[in-house]
C-alpha cells in the first residue's frame, strides 16, 4: 500500500404432571384409596431425596482434557485459517470445564508478547467518512486509516493481511509467544494508525509487525521492510526504537526472502528489501521496536499470483515469524 499505514436450552426440565387421580370409581373405598395414594407416594418421593447422595447439588464432573488447549498450530498450507470459535449462547450456564482458564502455550518464546497488525480493514471501503478523519502522528496529521489496494482481479490488501496475520500468530504461538492482533476484521473499520500504536504500546510488546502488500505499476515487484526513521515531534519520539527495529526489519527481511523465494523489491531500497520512512504514524507514534512488511505488489500480475495462493501465504507467514523468532532469541 502506497498511501499510509497502509500506504473484526439447556433443556427444559420442565417437571411432568403427576397423573390426574383417579376418581371416575364410585365406591368410596376406592375413592378413599385414591385420596391417601398421592400422599403416600409424595412421602416416598421425599425419602429418597434425603437419602439421595446428593447428586442433583454437585456440579458436574468435568471429563477428561483431550490436550493442550485450542491454541491453533501451524496453519495448513492451503486454504484458510479457521475462523475463530462461535462462543456459547449467553443464557447457557457453562460447566466448570468450559469455564476453566485455558493452559498457556508453553515453548522456547513463552513470556514474549508480539503485536500483529493486519493492515486496513475490508469494511474501510463503506466507511470514508470515519477514515479519512485527521489524527496526530507527531510530525503532522494524517488520515486514521486508509482502503489498502487490490488486485487487478479485486482481491483485498485487507483479506491478505488478515490471512496472513493469523497464518502468523499460529506459527508464532506454537512457540509459546503470546500474541496480539491489532484487529481481526471484528470490527466494521479501522483501528486508526494511533491506535493500531497504542495496542502495541500498552501490550509492551517484545516486537511489532504490521502486515501490508503494495499496490504500485506493474513490473515493479518484490518485498520491502519499511524501518522507522529517527523522528522527535509532538507524541512521536522513535529514538529508542531506531536500532532494534532495524535489527528486527533485516532479520524478518532475510528470512522471508529465503523461506518464500521472493526478492527484495526493484523499485525501491536499492535492492537491500529495507526502506526508512518518517511519514507513517504507526511508526511515529510506536516505543516498541516495530516494522512494516510489504510482501508484494498486488498490482503485479506475477507478485498478485503469489500473494492470492494460500500455500504462498503460508510461506509468507513463516519466513516473518522465523525473523521474529530470530530477534527474539528463540
Amino acid at each position: 500500500m502506497r498511501y499510509d499505514d497502509s500506504s473484526p436450552s439447556p433443556e427444559s426440565g420442565s417437571a411432568v404432571s403427576p397423573d390426574r387421580p383417579w376418581y371416575a370409581r364410585r365406591s368410596t373405598l376406592v375413592v378413599a384409596a385414591a385420596a391417601v395414594a398421592p400422599a403416600c407416594l409424595a412421602g416416598w418421593l421425599l425419602t429418597q431425596v434425603l437419602v439421595s447422595d446428593g447428586a442433583g447439588e454437585r456440579p458436574p464432573k468435568a471429563s477428561a482434557a483431550s490436550g493442550p488447549d485450542a491454541k491453533p498450530g501451524a496453519a495448513p498450507a492451503t486454504g484458510s485459517p479457521s475462523a475463530p470459535a462461535a462462543s456459547a449462547p449467553a443464557s447457557a450456564s457453562p460447566s466448570p470445564a468450559a469455564s476453566a482458564a485455558p493452559a498457556p502455550a508453553k515453548g522456547p518464546l513463552t513470556g514474549r508478547t508480539v503485536v500483529i497488525d493486519p493492515g486496513h480493514n475490508t469494511g474501510n471501503f463503506k466507511h470514508s467518512r470515519e477514515i479519512n478523519k485527521q489524527v496526530d502522528i507527531g510530525t503532522n496529521r494524517k488520515e486514521c486509516d486508509t482502503t489498502g489496494t487490490t488486485t487487478n482481479a479485486g482481491y483485498m490488501e485487507a483479506e491478505f493481511t488478515l490471512d496472513v496475520s493469523l497464518r502468523l500468530r499460529a506459527v508464532l504461538e506454537a512457540q509459546g509467544v503470546k500474541v496480539v492482533l491489532t484487529h481481526q476484521a471484528d470490527r466494521p473499520w479501522g483501528p486508526c494508525i494511533d491506535e493500531r500504536a497504542r495496542i502495541g504500546n500498552e501490550a509492551a510488546a517484545d516486537a511489532v509487525v504490521s502486515v501490508h502488500a503494495d499496490g504500485v505499476s506493474a513490473g515493479s515487484r518484490g518485498f520491502h521492510v519499511i524501518l522507522p526513521a529517527t523522528v522527535k515531534a509532538g507524541g512521536a519520539d522513535t529514538a529508542k526504537i531506531v536500532g532494534p527495529s532495524r535489527e528486527l526489519g533485516e532479520r524478518i527481511a532475510g528470512n522471508f526472502a529465503r523461506t518464500t523465494g521472493s526478492a527484495p523489491a526493484n523499485y525501491l531500497g536499492g535492492g537491500t528489501g529495507l526502506v526508512v520512512r518518517d511519514d507513517l504514524g504507526g511508526l511515529n507514534l510506536s516505543t516498541r521496536p516495530k516494522v512494516f512488511i510489504e510482501c508484494g505488489n498486488m498490482r503485479d500480475a506475477k507478485d498478485a499470483a503469489q500473494l492470492t495462493s494460500p500455500e504462498w501465504r503460508q510461506k509468507a507467514a513463516q519466513g516473518i515469524a522465523n525473523g521474529i523468532v530470530g530477534f527474539l532469541g528463540g
